[in-house]
């Protein structure tokens, strides 16, 4: 023996090889060893991407967390870790969505049922979570798609589980519920596509081989992938549209906010009359909005209560009153000129106007709730409003009944969730139909979920994928080696 071998010879491994070792092993651990001759093209290796990038996600994301809520819209390293999450979020739902056409193409699903509807169920869970995630920088856009988004669960009857304008709730649901549920969801359908293995043709007229698979192939794709994330984010910032408050809308158009709150008051808004009598939108107006703040106010300023000489009147001087209130602001009368009023709706308007104007009338109403991340009040009241209305047909969030966010200028808002169009094309066709509403929207938006579900189970449908040959799409020439070849040879016989 050498006396080198024997200086080796039972000498322990270092701790920094062993851990690298162990980690290497692991890593391996989770490697599909063996997959068919077209298993390493890209179309067939889209799952490890996502992978790749729900990472990238998961750690923008708590870097985000760390630093606060205000770092990534008022610093320039934190608006770039947000355009590289918001990247990275648009390139998982992209990849998502191909992936589901290249299994549902190859009518993968039929093999491999509990597999598909596991990814069926993550396919929802990231729409969710996207949703959730633009309302959370706190921009008008995000304030749009909040109220957009009330509506749409609101429809489907699940209001009171998932409100997305309580801004906490959907701070929890985005870092934490939906991401664990993605997370254990991820693990069972990766797990059971490595124990059997990518889906082999169902055709016998696709030819193929069992071959190694190319990790090295998928290594380089994934630095491909990160770069351009990297690249759209720093070329193509998230933009941040500064979010409609009371007080910029009171300084703004006071005359409209005190529509705004007689409306509220009269209960005419578009939250007094909502149909869908759930949570978010359970409560009465005139008493959230007026009636509350008005007397927080005067017990904290000890000025006449002008709102309990209203009470005092009877119905028909009541209704004169309101009435006169109306035509006033109607006229754009003055704030100072309401206040001092001698009609007491005109005043108590009048004075809450004003607060608005000095910034108190907001915090009040945020107090009405548990807590101050809960932007219900604010958002639904702001939203009742023309200026409103118009400052998102002036950004070109178009929207109809108020559901999800159609048509647009997308980049402008970061809003890129061409996965809506269906839904949106068919809210502005629908809702030409009286009786058409976002509960109608909402439910046939749960049936296509269900049967895209269930698609493996359901007979005929199942076989739509053959009968129109969108295999082909994905089995060629291109994707699998045997048909090559196999071209090559039908040339040399010739």
């Amino acid at each position: 023996m050498a006396a080198k071998d024997k200086k080796t010879l039972g000498k322990p491994e270092s701790k920094s090889t062993s851990n690298i070792s162990d980690i290497k092993s692991l890593i391996k651990f989770f490697y599909i060893k063996y997959v068919p001759s077209y298993g390493n093209s890209f179309f067939f290796t889209i799952g490890v991407y996502l992978l790749e990038i729900f990472a990238i996600l998961a750690i923008t994301g708590i870097v985000m967390s760390i630093f606060g809520p205000s770092w990534p819209v008022t610093t320039i390293t934190g608006n770039f870790v947000l355009s590289v999450h918001l990247w990275a979020a648009e390139a998982f739902v992209t990849l998502m969505f191909l992936h589901l056409f290249v299994n549902f193409s190859t009518s993968m699903f039929k093999s491999k049922r509990l597999v598909w509807m596991l990814g069926s169920m993550m396919m929802f869970l990231v729409l969710l979570e996207f949703a959730f995630g633009v309302a959370l920088p706190g921009d008008f856009v995000g304030q749009v798609n909040s109220r957009a988004g009330a509506d749409l669960w609101n429809g489907m009857g699940l209001g009171f589980w998932i409100n997305p304008l309580n801004h906490a709730a959907v701070l929890g649901w985005h870092i934490a519920i939906v991401p664990l549920l993605l997370l254990m969801l991820m693990f069972t359908h990766y797990m059971l596509v490595k124990r059997r293995g990518l889906s082999t043709p169902y055709r016998k007229d696709i030819p193929y081989s069992m071959v190694p698979t190319d990790h090295n192939a998928m290594y380089r794709r994934m630095a491909y992938i990160f770069v351009v994330i990297l690249a759209f984010a720093f070329f193509l910032r998230a933009p941040f549209t500064p979010p409609m408050t009371t007080q910029s809308f009171a300084s703004a158009t006071p005359s409209g906010f005190a529509m705004t709150l007689l409306s509220e008051f009269n209960h005419s808004s578009g939250t007094a009359t909502y149909l869908d009598t759930i949570d978010p939108y359970r409560f009465d107006t005139r008493n959230v909005y007026i009636d509350l703040p008005y007397w927080e106010y005067i017990n904290t300023t000890h000025y006449p209560n002008e709102l309990n000489a209203f009470y005092a009147e009877n119905i028909s001087e009541q209704n004169a009153s309101i009435a006169e209130s109306f035509a006033y602001f109607e006229a754009n009368g003055t704030v100072a000129g309401a206040i001092n009023s001698s009609n007491p709706l005109t005043s108590v308007i009048g004075t809450l106007t004003r607060i608005s104007q000095g910034g108190l009338y907001g915090p009040i109403l945020q107090s009405e709730t548990a807590i101050g991340t809960n932007e219900t009040y604010t958002l639904l009241f702001l939203s009742d409003s023309d200026a409103f209305v118009n400052k998102t047909t002036d950004n070109g969030l178009q929207v109809s009944q108020w559901g999800m966010l159609s048509l647009g200028n997308a980049w402008q808002h970061a809003d890129l969730m061409f996965w809506l169009i269906p839904y949106n094309l068919m809210q502005i066709v629908m809702s030409r139909l009286p009786w058409w509403n976002d509960l109608e929207n909402g439910a046939v938006a749960l049936v296509a979920f269900v049967i895209l579900m269930f698609l493996p189970y359901i007979p005929y449908l199942r076989d739509v994928p053959d009968r129109l040959g969108l295999y082909k799409l994905f089995w060629n020439r291109f994707t699998v080696p045997e048909m090559r070849k196999g071209k090559i040879k039908k040339r040399m016989a010739r």
